[in-house]
């Protein structure tokens, strides 16, 4: 017999950035509590509003199933003593499974013979183990913040009002905090009442006779047909992010759309300003007109119902202007902002106590930036631009705008310095340098933006490095992790051939005149290793085989875009349709690897050569080696690949035909040192030997 089973958590509100991720944790405990004790079961469904997170679990089983197992235990070599009775380890096996040692057999497994325990085990009714499981669930549950209320020592995400657990018909008896568990679920907070819940496949529909919204996608498909009829309706586009969606999702719990409207003379601001205020601090939607004007209206959803629609349109808009206002009086201070004014102040603004202020990071910055664009061989006028964007990158910083809207720094910036009268590159420049600004956005379009924000980037992560600030686990509070991937998108999106072993010298070079905690060959490795982690990302990320991503890797990365051109070469000849007839070249390729590194010269002499093998696989190479450099200088990484494949016939044959290690110490050295001219073109490409296939 089967019967569904109902928990609800009723809380008081929790921030909505918790609430999906707490339902999904929720669910995935139940599905795994039920497996564990062989409770069957057909689905496991997760509701979630702002004031509960709920799992009803559908076709229960009253009772566990039996078990009735064989488990293998030692063999029977060491499970009897020298007088024939069960030794310690058979003894131990059996306590183990919790049987008497009488009942062991012996079975034959592959031809040996081992002791075994019958186990068995009769199901427990479900009812009897629920009201001990259902609250060490609800306990088990954490939250990336939780809190302490009245006398009562649970720490939790939120203070817990009200419990419902039913199984069938029944309720399942738990207490916590001094709240029984029962089957009365509340309505929504204003609209709604409490509501008896007679049995579990009732939830759903109990909860919307009050208001509530308790399926998820519902919700979301409610809050979406609001925003695509008032589009439609008033011909706008309306502007619908996912981390706001995902928001306001799990800020109501009966969603009805509305739109307002804001005096049109603020349109003067910046529209990034009148975009962030509306949606990080009011949680708005913007409007656009068709052709991506912003408009002077706006889009919400009320946790409520249709009733004075009006009139909650109108708060809005009040609370909406008071904001707007702020930002209009910050934008005309800041307007009377001079540039080299800002940058003074910034001597004053401490970065971090063992890296200096601000100011300290922008010169630092200026100067890596500097030696990047020389690198490049960039030309005087984006060698001009990078110095002078570099200088002043960071001064809206200090402006009134950006400290009410940190995440406006650098787009302030670029409209600051193009009304103080800088040149548009550079203005451009000030904003994209701190791109790619997260996981979903792209790097600097132009090559001052790049060369200053991957700058400015490895002076971050090699300052932080240096003091031994490094991510650990799920630790990275100065987010080096997205970071370190900036610099890596920004290098592959302008394909610049700028070495990381050099541009970690240059930053280190930089912070050396503080002095080093650690030697910088040390903190060199550390953050190769560190970017090495960020490279293999960017590979699976375009579906490189994992196997040829740890054989790139294994050969070192040189340049980025290098890196990622050897790694779609290799990976086209490995695929599956090629594997057969690539084989023989990796196998060819990791024999000669093995063996040189035997050797001690790559001095090859030709009067040497005592088997015309020998002469063949030389020529070949020289031929080859020709070939191979050119293409790996172009780069092109396919060409110098096939280069070397064309030695695997001739390497196959030498090795058929010569005895590498031979008695003759000079001819052995010979052998290994033409071993070692080939492998040092092959180590170029990939460690061949971490291929799988």
């Amino acid at each position: 017999m089967v019967k569904d089973l109902l928990l609800e958590i009723g809380l008081e509100e929790v921030p909505a950035r918790f609430v999906r991720a707490a339902m999904e944790q929720l669910k995935d405990k139940t599905e795994k509590w039920l497996t564990e004790s062989r409770l069957g079961f057909t689905e496991v469904k997760a509701y979630a509003t702002p004031r509960r997170l709920t799992v009803l679990v559908r076709d229960l089983a009253d009772k566990q199933s039996d078990i009735n197992e064989e488990v293998k235990g030692p063999s029977r070599k060491i499970a009897y003593d020298e007088s024939g009775a069960w030794s310690k380890p058979a003894l131990g096996f059996a306590r183990s499974q919790n049987v008497e040692p009488d009942t062991l057999f012996i079975r034959e497994v592959a031809n040996v013979e081992y002791v075994f325990a019958l186990k068995s085990s009769i199901g427990v009714e479900a009812a009897s183990l629920l009201p001990e499981a259902l609250p060490a669930l609800i306990m088990s549950l954490t939250f990336p913040k939780n809190m302490r209320w009245g006398n009562y020592e649970l720490r939790y995400v939120r203070p817990i009002r009200w419990m419902v657990a039913l199984y069938g018909k029944e309720v399942v008896p738990f207490e916590i905090t001094d709240v029984a568990s029962g089957n009365v679920s509340r309505g929504h907070r204003f609209l709604g009442q409490d509501t008896v819940i007679e049995e579990p496949s009732l939830y759903v529909e109990r909860l919307s006779a009050q208001n509530v919204i308790v399926d998820v996608e519902e919700r979301k498909q409610v809050i979406l047909a609001g925003i695509e009829s008032l589009a439609s309706e008033r011909n706008w586009k309306i502007a619908i992010q996912d981390d706001l969606l995902e928001e306001v999702l799990f800020l109501v719990e009966t969603p009805t759309v509305l739109s307002g409207s804001f005096d049109p003379s603020f349109l003067h601001i910046p529209q990034e300003v009148l975009i962030t205020s509306m949606r990080e601090h009011q949680r708005y939607f913007p409007v656009f007109d068709q052709s991506g004007r912003l408009l002077p209206h706006f889009v919400t959803v009320r946790n409520g119902d249709q009733v004075s629609l009006d009139a909650v349109s109108k708060g809005n808009e009040k609370v909406l202007r008071a904001r707007l206002s702020d930002a209009k009086f910050f934008y005309e201070e800041d307007k009377k902002l001079v540039i080299a004014d800002a940058l003074a102040k910034l001597e004053n603004v401490v970065y971090h106590e063992e890296l200096g202020t601000v100011a300290d990071k922008i010169r630092r910055t200026r100067v890596i930036a500097d030696r990047i664009a020389q690198q490049l061989l960039t030309s005087d006028e984006v060698q001009a631009d990078v110095s002078r964007t570099a200088d002043i990158c960071k001064f809206d910083l200090v402006s009134q705008m950006v400290y009410e809207f940190p995440e406006l720094q650098g787009i302030m910036g670029e409209d600051y310095a193009r009304k103080a009268g800088e040149r548009e590159s550079v203005a451009r420049a000030i904003n994209e340098h701190y791109s790619p600004r997260n996981a979903g956005d792209t790097p600097a379009a132009s090559i001052v933006g790049a060369i200053v924000g991957i700058a400015d980037k490895i002076d971050t992560i090699a300052g932080c490095f240096s003091i031994g600030i490094i991510p650990t686990g799920s630790q990275d509070p100065y987010a080096l992790r997205r970071q370190a991937a900036g610099i890596v998108n920004t290098l592959l999106a302008h394909d610049m051939e700028l070495p990381l072993d050099e541009l970690f010298r240059i930053a280190l070079e930089v912070h050396s005149d503080r002095g080093l905690k650690r030697e910088a060959y040390e903190i060199s490795k550390d953050m190769q290793e560190f970017f090495n982690l960020r490279i293999k990302n960017v590979l699976s990320e375009q579906a490189i085989r994992y196997d040829v991503v740890d054989a790139v890797l294994g050969a070192g990365v040189e340049d980025v875009r290098r890196t990622v051109l050897r790694a779609k070469a290799l990976q086209a000849v490995a695929a599956e349709g090629d594997k057969a007839a690539f084989r023989p070249a990796v196998e060819a390729f990791n024999r000669v690897c093995n063996l040189a590194s035997k050797a001690d010269s790559k001095q090859v002499d030709a009067h040497l050569f005592a088997d015309a093998a020998e002469v063949a696989l030389y020529e070949a190479w020289q031929h080859a080696h020709g070939q191979f450099v050119t293409a790996f200088a172009e780069p092109n990484m396919d060409v110098a690949l096939s280069a070397l494949s064309s030695l695997s016939d001739t390497v196959a044959t030498y090795f058929e035909a010569v005895m590498v290690m031979a008695d003759d110490e000079a001819i052995r050295r010979n052998r290994l040192a033409l071993l070692s001219l080939v492998a040092d073109d092959i180590k170029q490409i990939a460690d061949f030997s971490k291929l799988t296939g």
